[in-house]
């Protein structure tokens, strides 16, 4: 919640007059609570878990030689029934493991340091830190990634995640309940390494998602 109670405040606060995008980041958030702008990622997540893979699903229902020649297995099919049974698991894993997950979790980000306040961080402070995040989120992944993939990682926990052979969309967060915990760290390490504002941490973590998406998708694009 901002500490100002008025936009001329705020104003005073900061020395200047505010800009466009922090006047409406001042009218959406001043009188809303930093644990209720955290769990925004809720709703975010859950909106693309079921929006994003969509223009994947259709593609793959309307198959052509045009778009077959992006497919990693353009030969391989799954059934709308297939890929709709995938759904319905990563949303019983979102409802019974993420979101709570989510909803826990707030103590940490107050403790690295996420801020909701004013200023709002500028384009090039954003674009640094995603950087860093990616950079971060790409190596540490690699490592557990790889231990995933040895015997006992892989028989414990991984195999589940590969249970859908031909990749879709759908099926990026399809995974033991175990992985989704651990492939977490990578995504928060980032952030914590190098803490930014509420927006830039919301905006991190669709991308992550929306990157994962890509990456199972099936399509070289």
């Amino acid at each position: 919640m901002l500490p100002y109670s008025t936009l001329d405040e705020a104003s005073a606060a900061l020395g200047r007059n505010l800009t466009v995008a922090e006047t409406l980041w001042f009218n959406y958030s001043a009188k809303k609570s930093d644990y209720y702008l955290f769990c925004h990622n809720i709703l975010f997540l859950f909106l693309i878990f079921s929006v994003v893979p969509l223009p994947l699903f259709f593609t793959s229902l309307w198959r052509s030689a045009g778009l077959d020649k992006y497919k990693i297995q353009p030969k391989v099919k799954l059934s709308p029934s297939e890929e709709f049974k995938c759904y319905k698991d990563v949303m019983f894993m979102f409802f019974f493991v993420v979101g709570p997950l989510q909803l826990v979790s707030y103590p940490s980000i107050k403790m690295i340091g996420i801020r909701t306040g004013l200023p709002l961080p500028s384009g090039w402070e954003i674009f640094l830190q995603l950087l860093v995040y990616f950079m971060v989120e790409d190596y540490t992944n690699y490592w557990i990634h790889r231990f995933l993939h040895g015997k006992w990682g892989y028989e414990k926990i991984h195999k589940v995640h590969h249970e859908y052979t031909a990749p879709i969309g759908f099926a990026a967060p399809y995974a033991h309940w175990a992985e989704i915990l651990i492939l977490g760290i990578p995504s928060f390490l980032g952030p914590a390494m190098v803490p930014g504002h509420m927006i830039t941490f919301w905006l991190w973590i669709a991308l992550r998602q929306i990157e994962a998406i890509e990456t199972h998708s099936g399509q070289v694009l």
